[in-house]
């Protein structure tokens, strides 16, 4: 299993600016490889193979005045860029034939300078010191303030400048799963609800929601306010802009390391896990108050790192299909009438009566539901095993 261990670097002045250059590099190169494939195909020539266009690019652009400055950056990092590009077009091209599932991939396009930047070492391309200082070709020894040990040596490391000014170091890591101790299914199973007055409903216990972004929403506004009034170009709108970025990051840290907190708490407590597979990105492109607490609370990468754990720690991870109607059903042992809220209107009924008389909290009764689907699927595909 490969995962990503991401360590806050702490690059010197010099080291920021041959940084910044390598960055540059990199997607010019990346796009003088994206317009010739471009001219090739609009001439009818046969496609530029990946071998071919690393010598048009790197190995002959060196050579020509016009981009003679290559040489003064590692060229690991250029190689690995053009790397991205054929990822790229493989991707387009599986996606184009059907063989690549999910939403359709669009063609490459050209990159512009954002707010973050990061370019791609391979192994020839860093050295990890005794000292603990990271090594990068044609930068230097950088510090790193290191959080926790690697597992394994690195295959590869990708250093992200970010759009607040931080720089990072992300490695690739190749690991073993870790199986916690199997707990009883029957006492510490539960299915998940995700909302967005109660974050996540769990068997026995809630998750109240953080709401990270509205506590920074008056803080941001007045960043934004600041920003908007500067003059384009000028060195105090550059700091405006700097100063909604670090915001920004602020909340995205936090949300970060809120779900995080919670899903290793859920994969420790949970011997199975059922969440109901949510259309995330339907829900936030609704307009008014519900989308921006659809991104607020972030449920599409909270069921991204729950499964990722549940895997890596041997749980049991299940999820149920977005039309089963887990809040209307009735969880009453014997019943399973459809009689809860239907419709957008149901969505203010927190508490309901069923016609067999049982009165069900919305969300819990959601759980139960969730929870008895998920059993049931899983039990299936024992069966078909």
């Amino acid at each position: 299993m490969k995962l990503r261990y991401n360590e806050r670097i702490y690059p010197t002045g010099e080291q920021q600016l041959m940084l910044a250059r390598t960055f540059g590099c990199a997607r010019v190169v990346y796009n003088d490889g994206l317009r010739l494939r471009r001219e090739a195909w609009r001439n009818g020539e046969p496609y530029i193979s990946d071998v071919s266009l690393q010598k048009m690019v790197i190995t002959a652009g060196k050579k020509t005045p016009e981009r003679e400055w290559l040489k003064e950056v590692s060229s690991v990092s250029l190689v690995q860029s053009l790397q991205d590009l054929h990822t790229a077009y493989r991707n387009f091209f599986a996606s184009r034939r059907g063989l690549r599932q999910g939403p359709k991939v669009a063609p490459p396009r050209m990159k512009k300078k954002s707010g973050r930047q990061s370019v791609r070492f391979t192994r020839n391309g860093f050295i990890l010191r005794e000292n603990g200082r990271l090594f990068i070709a044609k930068v230097g020894d950088i510090a790193v303030r290191w959080s926790r040990p690697l597992p394994s040596e690195p295959s590869s490391v990708t250093v992200i400048k970010d759009a607040a000014g931080r720089y990072f170091a992300s490695f690739v890591v190749e690991t073993e799963t870790e199986p916690l101790p199997e707990l009883d299914m029957e006492e510490t199973e539960t299915g998940i609800d995700l909302g967005l007055s109660t974050y996540a409903v769990l068997r026995g216990r809630k998750i109240t929601t953080p709401k990270f972004f509205r506590r920074q929403e008056k803080k941001l506004k007045r960043a934004q306010r600041k920003l908007s009034r500067c003059e384009k170009g000028s060195v105090n709108r550059r700091k405006a802009k700097l100063a909604v970025a670090k915001v920004h990051a602020r909340i995205a840290d936090q949300r970060r390391d809120f779900i995080e907190q919670e899903t290793t708490r859920i994969v420790r407590e949970s011997q199975a896990v059922y969440v109901e597979d949510l259309n995330v990105k339907g829900m936030g492109t609704r307009k008014g108050r519900r989308a921006k607490s659809v991104h607020d609370q972030s449920l599409g990468m909270f069921a991204r790192v729950l499964e990722a754990k549940c895997v890596r720690y041997g749980r049991i991870f299940v999820k149920v299909g977005r039309w089963f109607p887990s809040t209307q059903l009735c969880s009453a042992p014997g019943c399973g009438a459809l009689t809860g809220p239907k419709g957008l209107e149901g969505l203010k009924v927190r508490r309901w009566t069923c016609s067999c008389g049982a009165v069900h909290d919305r969300d819990e009764n959601a759980e139960r539901n969730l929870r008895a689907e998920g059993r049931r699927i899983f039990a299936a595909g024992l069966a078909e095993k």
